[in-house]
């Protein structure tokens, strides 16, 4: 944050102490928008808990959770990394110690990365004596995302941090944007007990696309888009489709394409790979469809000789939000 004359703004910190937030995992991609589109998921994700202290710089507190570990170092770890972008962009004048709560297991499709750092970056924002609007937290948390994926694509940011079905602005734009799906819509992700390496399966990509392609899937993602707003589950479903990274990543997911089909043939408008994979998600129209489908799908992983974890929630549900906060 810089003034008129080109130097950086400090921004003051408030008289709270210690603040607790929690992010939702999510779905990133949404089949028919890659590195795009997101939306968030309930009932599973991270909590951090973030506390002044007078020794400047950000330092890691503990780790508790489904992983026992994580790096300390601020370069590696996504919380840290978020809340040292906050604090150089905004001259913070405190030193915070972080813990992470990890509810989504590392390489599981599900945005744990993301989660990590939204939730820090709202815990600090409780912490300024004027808290920034929830969308300009955006490109901190990116930052920390950055860490996990080695590339800056905030589809899984931005749902975690908003909520419900997010879209990434275009390039230069740096807030996202909220997308009202039909209220009624539900999503079910499956989780494989196997872990894929974000960083992995985005270097595993192949480079150019057919003009064909691109075009399609530029057309299904409009659709798709004037579907939400339009309530239009005909177009939703006619559109809700990855041509391009979903050939390449399904076989890295044992029996995917059992799966997909267990969900269209339970009645799912669509069913694709959650961002990275391994986590495969379907959107469904009524929640007894929904689980049918989650136990279709699950059934087809078990079929695979793989033990699974299944999740339902509507798409339309709460982002990033406080836990507690204490004064001092």
């Amino acid at each position: 944050m810089t003034n008129q004359q080109g130097q950086r703004d400090s921004v003051s910190l408030g008289n709270i102490r210690e603040t607790c937030a929690f992010a939702p995992a999510s779905v990133g991609n949404v089949a028919v928008g890659f590195d795009v589109l997101g939306h968030a998921l309930q009932g599973v994700g991270d909590t951090v808990t973030i506390r002044q202290v007078e020794e400047p710089g950000v330092r890691l507190a503990g780790v508790t959770g489904v992983l026992p570990e994580l790096p300390e170092e601020v370069e590696r770890n996504t919380a840290l990394k978020a809340v040292a972008a906050m604090v150089d962009a905004l001259a913070l004048k405190s030193g915070f110690e972080v813990h992470v709560d990890k509810g989504i297991p590392l390489g599981s499709g599900l945005g744990g990365s993301a989660a990590s750092a939204a939730a820090a970056v709202v815990a600090v924002n409780k912490m300024l004596k004027i808290p920034l609007p929830i969308n300009q937290l955006y490109p901190y948390a990116l930052a920390g995302e950055m860490v996990a994926s080695g590339s800056e694509h905030g589809d899984n940011v931005a749902a975690s941090l908003l909520g419900g079905l997010a879209m990434v602005g275009p390039y230069g734009h740096r807030y996202p944007m909220t997308i009202p799906a039909p209220s009624r819509l539900r999503c079910i992700v499956v989780h494989p007990q196997i872990e894929i390496q974000t960083r992995n399966a985005r270097a595993s990509l192949k480079k150019g696309f057919s003009r064909e392609l691109v075009v399609a899937q530029s057309a299904n993602l409009a659709a798709f888009v004037a579907g939400c707003f339009e309530k239009n589950i005909d177009v939703i479903t006619a559109s809700l489709k990855d041509l391009l990274v979903e050939p390449q990543r399904a076989a890295s997911i044992p029996g995917f394409k059992q799966v997909k089909a267990a969900a269209l043939e339970a009645g799912a408008l669509g069913c694709s790979i959650s961002g990275s994979g391994p986590s495969v998600f379907a959107w469904f129209q009524a929640e007894s469809a929904a689980t049918a489908g989650g136990e279709a799908m699950a059934q087809a992983f078990t079929e695979e000789g793989l033990e699974t974890r299944v999740f339902s929630s509507p798409v339309n549900c709460p982002g990033a939000r406080l836990v507690t906060d204490a004064a001092s």
